[in-house]
């Protein structure tokens, strides 16, 4: 509701202001959810973390209407100022949640090696972008943080520097797989994040044993009045992120893999056999009601919230927000891992964070010594995790953060999970996908056609580069 008081007030301000300059012309702010990088995520998470950070971190589609319906106001948006790089041997750029656990453990290195350091705080979604303009001109940082997502196109791009990590068997295996490239470590992780299965205790005491067993116990809720959704999981009109574990348990995989374990993006499985049968095995939850087209992330978390949804597929920020988390609305709920479909077992998409090494760092030597030997370290691990939230890349730092039972649930759900591809080729993927997914939910197309129509899409993007 106050989302569309705000849309109405903005209309009509436009109104008014049509109104005084006697028939001149607005332009009209058109909206889109772009995908997160739990991401991001994402980023997510991040969206997410980021899903998206980044996830975390969700933009629904009224509060992009907004944001654009103001820049439409405003007139054009407004690019944030360059950062120019700091006076100091050694330069951090972190965003504003890790700079304050960074910046004392940084002195000490620094006073520890006799160099001076800076921790500057750039917003977490710019530094991508401005280490690619900042970095080649040498105003860029020596040390990023930054989501594994990104290391396609800045390795590519020549704008990260290898990373040697002597105890690397220290950290969780999906960490070090996500922050490599080609076989290449280019990071040292310090957070992992992924969504999980989100269950109503008092709606359903008893963990599920299958998805065939959730979709069961789901609908009879709903037909027994208790609830209006079955399965709260975001799809405005589809989302490939959220949608990736069942995907994965029915039977689909994304890119094959390499003899290295890399992605092969000409090995593409949306329209694969197994591709297929998940997009026909979408179009029967779909049939049944257990999904649903345009289901927001404001719906996903109102309805599991308030008790109108037995389960929710969603990751640590709708548990964790301060405002309207799972945590603030009081509802009783347990965190576990996606249940199996036919014994295949559901792979969630992992985020993680990391930090990384300019290619063009003026002190490479002390950039690596810093990430390698500080921000590697237990210690430096749960800072960050009491910090941002987020379950720590580092074993050690998991496991103690595994008490909060929250974090051990994300922890299990995600460990049979995959990195979310770090090739450029991923850039291709999220439109056609997020289409096809919406075409099949709403009951528009089936799931082969819209699959093997997604797949084609993503090659003629993926070829044209």
């Amino acid at each position: 509701m106050i989302h569309r008081t705000k849309m109405l007030l903005a209309i009509l301000l436009a109104l008014m202001l049509v109104a005084a300059a006697c028939g001149s012309d607005d332009d009209d702010a058109g909206s889109s959810a772009d995908e997160t990088e739990a991401t991001e995520s994402t980023d997510d998470t991040e969206a997410e973390d980021e899903a998206a950070d980044e996830a975390a971190d969700e933009a629904t589609e009224d509060e992009a209407t907004e944001d654009e319906d103001a820049a439409a106001e405003d007139g054009a948006e407004e690019e944030p100022p360059p950062v120019v790089r700091a006076d100091a041997d050694l330069v951090i750029w972190a965003d504003d949640t890790r700079t304050p656990v960074i910046e004392p453990l940084a002195e000490a290195f620094g006073d520890e090696n006799g160099v001076s350091v800076a921790v500057q705080e750039v917003n977490f979604g710019d530094i991508r972008d401005r280490l690619q303009t900042a970095g080649p001109a040498g105003e860029g940082p020596d040390v990023i943080i930054g989501a594994h997502d990104w290391l396609g196109q800045l390795v590519t791009s020549g704008l990260l520097a290898p990373v040697d990590l002597p105890n690397a068997g220290d950290f969780s295996p999906v960490a070090i797989e996500a922050m490599s490239y080609e076989g290449q470590l280019y990071g040292v992780p310090y957070a992992i994040e992924n969504i999980a299965l989100i269950r109503n205790v008092d709606l359903v005491p008893d963990a599920p044993a299958s998805m065939e067993e959730l979709e069961q116990v789901a609908l009879d809720l709903v037909a027994a009045g208790d609830v209006e959704v079955p399965l709260a999981i975001q799809n405005d009109p589809g989302d490939p992120f959220h949608n990736f574990p069942l995907y994965t348990a029915a039977g689909g995989y994304l890119f094959g893999l390499n003899a290295d374990g890399s992605y092969n993006a000409e090995d593409l499985g949306i329209d694969s056999d197994g591709g297929l049968a998940a997009g026909s095995q979408f179009q029967a939850w779909a049939e049944s009601g257990l999904l649903t087209a345009s289901l927001s992330y404001d719906v996903m978390i109102e309805s599991f919230g308030q008790g109108n949804a037995p389960f929710a597929i969603t990751g640590p920020w709708a548990v964790s927000d301060a405002d309207r988390g799972f945590k603030a609305t009081g509802v009783n709920y347990v965190v576990e891992p996606i249940p199996a479909l036919g014994g295949t077992t559901a792979a969630p998409f992992v985020g993680v964070q990391g930090f990384m090494v300019s290619a063009n760092a003026e002190n490479p030597l002390f950039a690596q010594t810093f990430i390698t030997e500080v921000m590697s370290t237990e210690e430096a691990q749960t800072g960050l995790f009491e910090a941002g939230g987020r379950p720590p890349a580092h074993t050690a730092a998991f496991d103690a953060a595994a008490s909060d039972p929250d974090i051990q649930g994300f922890g299990e759900a995600g460990a049979n999970g995959q990195p979310l591809p770090a090739i450029p080729e991923m850039g291709s993927v999220w439109s056609a996908w997020t289409d096809a997914y919406g075409l099949i939910l709403s009951g528009e197309s089936s799931g082969d056609e819209a699959f093997t129509n997604a797949a084609e899409q993503i090659r003629t993007l993926i070829a044209e580069g």
